[in-house]
């Protein structure tokens, strides 16, 4: 490890954040590096602020940081979508995600990113060799859902299949990344046919909560895995959910969702530093974390 010769104050806004994972995530790989790196939670609800006061407040937050010496902030819900008009820059997959989760200071400048895509396809490299995407099938399709379907096509899906309880929700997005993505297939079905989907599915991305700690269960049958598909989730609390354990023990090549967590982190932080985070590095500190949480 190097002597600290450089500096960074980097914050997370966003409502109901404090005990955020990604702070330690962060600072720890910030100390492997020699930096001096510290990042803030700024919490809407620990100020006393909901609403559409949050939502002024947010970009004021912003704002002030940039003034204060900031380097960069990460930004969550319910803020994604509404900081993004009050940036000077926004790079073109944010712009098409609509949602920026990542904002720089560079030369006085805003720019605003999305890792939740990004570290989606980097969770996804660092698990599997060379996943199968000719035919992927996406449950669930709001929430982290839409970065991860954008995602799969952006790393190449010939074919996506989105299925939600909501089917006119599922419709919606397949038909707006249809037309971002004309030379892909995307399209919805509804829910009654997720076992059929599955029958020629070569990779299953979970994206609703079932499997939480809050939420336990599984949102499919584990008879209907198929060993030679793959299986990525989204939920990391727990990272071994029911759906995981299953999964392995049908014989599939597994991404759990602390997979995708620790993608945005090394993401983020090589937009904040322009450092490359080690990724097995900072997957450990991340699941020492998971399990300090969880005891």
């Amino acid at each position: 490890m190097s002597t600290v010769d450089e500096s960074y104050l980097v914050g997370l806004i966003g409502d109901g954040i404090t005990a955020s994972l990604t702070p330690p995530m962060h600072e720890r790989e910030g100390r492997e590096h020699g930096l001096l790196y510290l990042y803030r939670p700024v919490d809407v609800a620990a100020l006393g602020v909901d609403g559409q006061a949050a939502q002024d407040l947010a970009p004021q937050l912003l704002e002030y940081g940039r003034k204060l010496g900031f380097n960069a902030f990460n930004i969550t819900h319910p803020f994604k979508q509404t900081i993004m008009e009050h940036l000077d820059e926004v790079d073109e997959d944010a712009r098409n995600l609509g949602a920026v989760n990542t904002v720089v200071f560079r030369e006085g400048r805003s720019v605003g990113y999305n890792t939740d895509f990004s570290g989606y396809i980097t969770g996804l490299g660092n698990a599997l060799a060379d996943p199968d995407l000719s035919e992927v099938l996406q449950l669930g399709a709001g929430g982290a859902g839409s970065a991860i379907a954008y995602a799969l096509l952006r790393a190449g899906a010939k074919q996506l299949t989105l299925i939600d309880l909501d089917a006119e929700r599922a419709a919606a997005r397949a038909a707006d990344l249809q037309q971002q993505f004309p030379d892909q297939r995307v399209h919805s079905r509804p829910h009654t046919e997720l076992q059929e989907a599955l029958t020629t599915a070569t990779g299953l991305a979970h994206c609703t909560p079932v499997g939480m700690h809050t939420h336990p269960g599984m949102p499919i049958e584990a008879s209907w895995l198929r060993p030679e598909m793959w299986v990525s989730e989204v939920v990391y609390l727990p990272v071994e959910t029911e759906l995981v354990v299953a999964a392995r023990a049908a014989g599939c090549q597994v991404v759990d969702g602390g997979r995708m967590a620790v993608g945005q982190a090394l993401d983020a932080f090589g937009l904040m530093t322009g450092r490359q985070a080690d990724p097995e590095r900072v997957r450990g500190h991340f699941l020492e974390l998971v399990a300090r949480h969880q005891a």
